[in-house]
């Protein structure tokens, strides 16, 4: 759309009662966007749809949705066979021009009085940002003892169904990030794959854990809960400290709503993060009893407390609604009736995880809001009459218009102050930017040259620590020839990306592939900004690894020969 904020068109004119000729007029955040038609654009169109389309991605944590044919008030217009073909060709080169993956979701067609028909197409834009293996969601797992939820797990991970008496339940295997920190018995990962094209990626052709997490695009945890009464306390302990993006409350369709049932619908409100419901079991018993469920949960989704807007899904085109309508708004709770054994609806619900949107949630924005500032710099331009300019993402706090930060670190490991002059979300000014958001900053005359990306702006009181040197507890996940000291890697931290050396494994001379070490770094050119605890990915190659920054070495400038050490609380200006 463009960038003029829509005014909300009420009236919706007549056609089929599923078909609305109308959808919500376009929001200007978010990730979804509707174009009419991408027919030949000129060269400097492109260029804009482009930006445009990376800004999509941006607000989407690397996924965004299409819809072409679509006015930006939300008239649904459709376009002829050909029309679509172009527009659809366009978004391709749009796609590859940012290095993203495109797949269709679904058609539908425009009842106008035409006589051509015309179609409305919707579209899954998905593009792993540069920093990650791959785009990664996490879905607590709630539900009973005897209902099914490990059963579900077992058949959507393993890919082969049931036999009835639990011979899918899972060898339970934890995800790579957290095998490294030896968790409780009580909580178990499991991992779903999805590749670029939506397909899933899981345990069925034997893969390991690795090669999951090679081939998918998009990686969905599932964070499975003992469902024991006395572990009630831990189980939200560890629910909050995953910061899952969604909840999955599995109930059994023959017993109903039970025990636990109620308080782990409790919980998933608590947690504050949005949930979908899925009924298993629908083998064991007749459809009354499953529609008798469906009408219990109903009722208690209605009530005051919960006030949640029950979705039934019944088709795939329920379940791609249900996906983009529960990620717009959190009171919409989807719900799933299926069954581990005859594979019944399995794939609806696999449909919607593929098309479910990684937002931040809101409880993790929260905390992140009120720690200090701090901007990751990807980006930087001159703008005419405006100066300087850096695109980039909030990682944490808030930036206000007219705030002093500081930007660094320079070449020589220095911090410069600098001032916020104005922020433009989207191409529309905006006063406050908030932890998780993207953005342009306009920092006036400040001198471009002694910016570079993966450069940080934070608040001065933050004492930035830099360093050359740093320890990593890494998984080396695949590798051609033996890891070994002198070895140099393209290392991403965040936005940091630099070549670094092997400077030194802790407690072994070389590694193989799946095996962990503690392992020493050093960046060949500059000094940059770490945080202990932050994800870190390398590759060189066909080497690819991931890990965590365990240690780091504040650094010592070094001046006329005089080495001064400078305190990890000191800035030099």
């Amino acid at each position: 759309g463009g960038s003029k904020a829509k005014k909300k068109n009420g009236r919706s004119r007549g056609g089929k009662a599923n078909n609305p000729p109308y959808l919500p007029p376009e929001a200007e955040d978010g990730n979804i966007e509707y174009k009419l038609k991408l027919v030949n654009p000129s060269q400097y169109r492109f260029e804009h749809l482009v930006t445009q389309m990376k800004w999509r991605l941006q607000e989407g944590r690397g996924e965004a949705v299409y819809q072409i044919g679509v006015e930006d008030n939300g008239l649904l217009v459709g376009l002829s066979e050909e029309e679509m073909r172009a527009s659809l060709k366009t978004l391709r080169r749009m796609a590859e021009k940012v290095g993203a993956d495109i797949t269709v979701l679904r058609e539908r067609e425009v009842d106008y009085d035409s006589d051509v028909p015309r179609k409305i197409t919707e579209v899954l834009v998905r593009k792993v940002p540069d920093n990650q293996q791959f785009l990664d969601l996490r879905v607590a797992v709630l539900g009973n003892v005897d209902s099914g939820k490990s059963t579900l797990l077992g058949v959507l991970t393993q890919g082969e169904l049931d036999n009835g008496r639990g011979r899918a339940r899972l060898n339970l295997f934890r995800h790579l990030h957290e095998i490294q920190s030896g968790r409780t018995s009580s909580i178990s990962f499991e991992i779903l794959g999805f590749n670029s094209k939506g397909e899933v990626v899981n345990y069925s052709d034997s893969r390991t854990a690795e090669e999951i997490c090679e081939s998918s695009s998009k990686m969905i945890t599932f964070i499975d809960l003992a469902g024991h009464h006395k572990y009630l306390k831990t189980t939200i302990f560890g629910l909050t400290s995953y910061c899952p993006d969604f909840a999955m409350l599995v109930v059994s369709a023959n017993t109903g709503i039970a025990g636990t049932t109620r308080e782990h619908l409790g919980l998933a409100m608590a947690l504050k993060v949005p949930f979908f419901i899925v009924i298993s079991k629908v083998d064991l018993c007749s459809k009354a009893t499953v529609e008798r469920t469906v009408k219990q949960l109903e009722r208690i989704l209605k009530q005051p407390g919960c006030n949640k807007l029950p979705l039934l899904v019944n088709s795939d085109d329920d379940a791609v609604t249900a996906a983009q309508q529960f990620a717009q708004s959190p009171n919409i709770t989807p719900i799933f009736t299926l069954s581990s054994v005859s594979g019944e609806n399995l794939d609806l619900l696999k449909v919607f995880l593929n098309i479910l949107p990684p937002l931040t949630n809101s409880k993790e924005q929260e905390e992140l809001m009120q720690q200090l500032t701090e901007f990751q710099v990807d980006e930087i331009y001159t703008v005419p009459e405006v100066g300087t300019v850096v695109g980039g993402t909030l990682s944490s706090g808030i930036c206000r218009e007219g705030e002093n930060l500081v930007v660094g670190p320079t070449d020589d490991g220095k911090f410069l102050r600098l001032k916020v002059c104005s922020i433009q979300r989207n191409r529309s000014a905006c006063r406050v930017l908030r932890a998780g958001q993207a953005a342009t900053l306009a920092l006036g005359p400040f001198d471009r040259s002694l910016l570079r990306k993966g450069m940080v702006m934070v608040s001065p009181e933050m004492n930035p620590t830099i360093c050359s040197v740093f320890e990593a507890e890494i998984v080396l996940l695949f590798h051609a020839t033996t890891f070994r000291k002198g070895f140099q890697v393209t290392v991403h931290v965040g936005n940091v990306r630099q070549t670094a050396i092997v400077e030194k494994i802790h407690g072994k001379d070389k590694l193989r592939t799946g095996e962990k070490a503690v392992v020493c770094f050093r960046f060949i050119k500059h000094p940059e900004y770490l945080k202990i605890g932050a994800k870190l990915l390398f590759r060189e190659g066909v080497t690819k690894g991931i890990g965590h920054v365990t240690n780091l070495q504040a650094i010592t400038t070094k001046e006329n020969g005089l080495e001064e050490s400078l305190a990890p609380g000191q800035l030099s200006f």
